[in-house]
């Protein structure tokens, strides 16, 4: 399952510019699927608390749009008031899709932190910052990334923080 794409994407760019190590997974996506990370973690056999799914949140949601990534394992569930929190504001609302696509210049079901059109605050949910690695999206559907969550951390400027509910798996 594990190739590398002679094209690339810009998250692949982005980790070939840093010198980060990193591997490639794909499959062939199901277009009738909209559960992507669960797509992801059947159809490669993988722990879904080791699979990121990159979501986009809006940090004022009643006012002008300021968007930020979070990025949380496919085994949970992101808690917008841990967000807000750890960003520092009152509210955070999930990013409207066609506002995330447009920021992240990527499709929904494939926006990886990485490579992202615009430079956006991130945050990495601390559960996974001691796995030896993670699998996230590589910019489209069907294609992973494998890298040590640490360099996912460092080639985002992202920090690690708890944002997942309590029936959360946390290390």
């Amino acid at each position: 399952m594990s190739k590398k794409n002679s094209k690339g994407t810009p998250a692949t760019i982005a980790l070939e510019k840093a010198g980060i190590k990193f591997d490639i997974l794909s499959y062939e996506h199901d277009s009738d699927q909209t559960h992507y990370g669960e797509e992801t973690c059947k159809k490669l056999g993988l722990d879904p608390r080791s699979v990121l799914k990159t979501l986009i949140v809006d940090l004022n949601p009643n006012g002008k749009q300021k968007l930020a990534v979070a990025v949380v394992p496919v085994a949970g569930m992101l808690d917008l008031k841990s967000v807000a929190k750890n960003f520092g504001v009152k509210k955070a609302e999930m990013a409207n899709p066609k506002d995330a696509e447009r920021s992240s210049g990527y499709v929904t079901g494939g926006i990886s932190p990485l490579g992202q059109r615009a430079k956006l605050p991130t945050l990495i949910d601390a559960s996974v910052e001691n796995l030896e690695k993670v699998y996230c999206s590589g910019g489209k559907r069907g294609f992973s990334l494998v890298l040590d969550p640490k360099d996912l951390a460092s080639a985002t400027n992202a920090k690690f923080a708890q944002l997942g509910r309590d029936n959360y798996f946390h290390n």
